[in-house]
């Protein structure tokens, strides 16, 4: 019997909008208004007037003095009056109100309901109604905004992913068909050549993995004092051979009496390993690569720089988004799968820091800054 009584209370509440509410709210403030000025005014003002009439006048035979009724009969006119105009202007105004909160929620449920089947671009227009509304709809729009560059990202996700994975099958697949047709052998330059392609897919997978634990924070970040020169004297090595096979320079500027760094020195390798990497691709034989590192009272840098490729400005803001590259067909030529900065930008901030980039544009080379906390 409870439960049905619980039900039927919430159908009722939900049958009657804010619309309505709003009007009956105010329909019994105004009823109660009327009421309490109808009572005070009958109750308060005849006997008042009465006893003044009585210290100045002889009362009336039948004891209502003319005086009174007159009062009585004024008192009822003016506050009839007065009560009718109030009662139209405030039911006017409350109808006024409510049509517009009624229509401005109208419009955020079915702005909600088409962001949910999928439609990003709606927005909903501030209802005037105040800044505590207005907010609501500027936060609305937001948030759609946000979901559809979520959604795009998604979208552009899958369609890269796509196309990392569908290169190397494809090879791998016409060997496998040439083999079966015998116009192929399996030769040490056909292994090679097949080992090549698996090698790809398993960096791929490998670095999909890893981007996708550092965004969620699950990567493992075993945290240690560790000396920041060392790190990078370890890291450069491993890049050397490379460099010198590509004839690109690879120096380090470190200042001295650099403070010890509680980090995890195989994340922030793999941050280093990420520059390094990427600087390497975008410069050209004869260039140079710059690794420095400073600090002051705050906070502590490590800088990649080279004096290769470049990145427009309106690349800027994007260069660590999944999978985006500035030329895309000449950084799949590379080898690049285009998260690489992703997941650096994630490990770095796994760490409390933060990973921007500069460039003054084409062919002006490029400045990587990692600014961990001291």
């Amino acid at each position: 019997m409870t439960e049905a009584l619980a039900f039927a209370g919430d159908r009722s509440r939900q049958r009657y909008g804010i619309r309505m509410r709003l009007l009956v709210t105010n329909s019994v403030v105004v009823a109660t208004g009327m009421a309490t000025t109808i009572v005070v005014a009958m109750l308060v003002g005849p006997p008042m007037i009465r006893r003044l009439m009585d210290q100045a006048v002889v009362p009336g035979r039948d004891g209502n003095h003319p005086y009174e009724k007159a009062f009585r009969d004024a008192t009822v006119f003016s506050v009839a009056i007065a009560l009718t105009v109030s009662a139209v202007a405030t039911l006017s105004l409350s109808w006024y109100l409510s049509r517009r909160v009624h229509r401005s929620a109208t419009n955020l449920s079915l702005a909600a309901s088409a962001v949910a089947d999928g439609h990003y671009d709606i927005r909903v227009p501030p209802p005037g109604l105040g800044k505590e509304f207005d907010a609501v709809a500027a936060a609305f729009n937001t948030m759609a905004q946000k979901l559809g560059v979520v959604d795009d990202a998604r979208r552009q996700m899958l369609a890269d992913l796509a196309h990392e994975i569908k290169t190397p099958v494809s090879v791998l697949e016409a060997y496998m068909e040439a083999l079966e047709d015998g116009i192929e052998h399996l030769d040490a330059q056909t292994i090679t050549a097949v080992r090549e392609q698996t090698h790809r897919l398993t960096r791929f997978s490998v670095d999909v993995t890893a981007l996708a634990q550092a965004e969620r924070r699950t990567t493992s970040i075993d945290a240690q004092w560790t000396p920041p020169a060392q790190m990078i004297a370890t890291a450069t090595a491993a890049f050397q051979p490379r460099y010198r096979a590509k004839g690109v320079t690879l120096r380090s500027e470190i200042d001295d009496g650099l403070p010890t760094l509680w980090v995890d020195p195989q994340r922030l390798g793999q941050v280093l390993a990420n520059l390094l990497d990427n600087a390497l691709r975008h410069t050209h034989a004869g260039g140079e690569v710059t690794v420095e590192a400073f600090h002051d009272d705050h906070r502590f840098t490590i800088a990649v720089t080279d004096d290769g490729d470049g990145v427009p400005p309106e690349h800027l803001t994007r260069l660590f988004d999944r999978f985006y590259r500035v030329d895309a067909a000449r950084d799949r030529m590379h080898g690049g799968a285009g998260i690489g900065l992703s997941i650096a930008k994630a490990l770095v901030e796994a760490h409390g820091g933060h990973i921007d980039a500069h460039s003054m544009g084409h062919g002006t080379g490029c400045r990587f800054r990692v600014v961990l906390p001291c």
